[in-house]
Formats: C-alpha cells, structure tokens, sequence
C-alpha cells in the first residue's frame, strides 16, 4: 500500500534574492566597463583579438548619446549657479553631475572601443562594457543577413531558429547567427542556453564578407 505523505517540503528561495545578485553583478560590471572604457579610448586600445577585423555598431544611436552628453554637461554649471549659495545642495549635484556626464561618455567609449570583431577565432558579439560573447566557428552554423525591429522586448525570446538572443541597437538587428548546437553563455541578465544569436552591424557587407573567409 502506498502512502501519500502531504507534509510540506523544503521552501525554494524566493526569486528577488536572485535577481537582485543578478542586477547588482550587473551594475556592478557596467560602472567597471565605463572606466575601463575611457581608458581603453585615451590609450587607443581597442579590444579587438588579434588578426580580427573590428565592425563597429553604434551609429543608430551616436546622435542620442551626443546630445544626452551635451545636455548633461552645460546642466552642470547652470545648476551649480542656481544653488551656488547653499553648499550642502551645491557639492552633491556637482558630485552627481560629473558622474552623470563621466558615465555617458563611457557608455559611448564602451561602444567605440569595443567592436564586433570578425577574426580566425570565430565572432565576438560586442554590446559596449557589459557584452562579449565568444562563438567560436565550430560552433557557427550560418550567418545571414537579417533585418529585425521589435520594441519592448526581453533580450532573449523564442523565435522559429529556437532561443534566440538580440543584441539589438536602436531595437533593430541586422545580422542573424545560427549555432551548431544549443549554447550555454552568460549574459547580461543572467546565464541562458541560447540557439541564435542576432545583432546590429554598421557595416552589413563588410562584416558578411569577413565572414565569407571562414564560412564559405
């Protein structure tokens, strides 16, 4: 005879304590990157692999990051007069001003020093400081030209070539990676196993035909 036994088992962790780790780790990276990256562009080191070529990807959105920067920095000395009387308003915004604007023009660092890169290796998926995702090209099935918009949605959705993982920039991809086999990678928003990979290139027919020396 056989028992059912309705006793309650182990409680499972609640999931905030996860996603708080997550975004911590990630926060936590990106305010890294943004140095890393100012370094990276004063010192003239792009990290491309050797013997790669480097596809740059930042232009759908290099007007906006210009002018946020431009904005940000002439709102420093026109609140900084505003509350120049009061010290103890005045000190923190100037703190949090030249943060705001130093954070900026990292983020922009992080796109241009850090490129898609095309080499004998395989592909690097760049997507400024906090993406690098290494597919090497044993585990390249095709890559294809693809245009691809969707708003507002997660990084990684089900698509008909399975899991598919978007660095999308200005919400478009123009390139479409199929894998061999699903992959298991980290990501910015946690560990996945993705199938796909799709991103956005400034040079569509220079990055394919970088790729057409390793894939016929």
């Amino acid at each position: 005879m056989s028992t059912v036994d309705d006793r309650p088992g182990p409680a499972t962790a609640p999931a905030w304590p996860t996603k708080l780790r997550t975004l911590a780790r990630r926060a936590w990276i990106v305010e890294l990157g943004i140095y890393q990256s100012i370094y990276r562009l004063v010192f003239r080191r792009p990290r491309v692999p050797a013997g790669a070529s480097a596809f740059r990807y930042h232009s759908p959105v290099m007007t906006l990051l210009v002018i946020f920067i431009v904005l940000s920095a002439v709102e420093i000395p026109i609140l900084d007069l505003i509350v120049h009387r009061w010290t103890w308003v005045r000190i923190p915004l100037l703190i949090l001003g030249i943060w705001g604007v130093t954070w900026m023009l990292g983020l922009l660092f992080g796109y241009l020093t850090r490129p898609h890169a095309v080499g004998p290796d395989g592909i690097r998926v760049r997507q400024g400081a906090e993406l690098d995702l290494d597919l090497p090209w044993d585990v390249v099935q095709s890559v294809e030209r693809s245009a691809h918009r969707v708003d507002k949605a997660p990084a990684v959705v089900d698509e008909p070539e399975g899991r598919t993982f978007a660095a999308r920039i200005a919400n478009e991809t123009n390139v479409l990676i199929r894998l061999e086999h699903p992959l298991d990678v980290r990501l910015p928003q946690g560990r996945d196993r993705i199938e796909a990979v799709r991103l956005w290139t400034d040079d569509l027919d220079g990055f394919l035909s970088a790729v057409r020396t390793h894939i016929p």
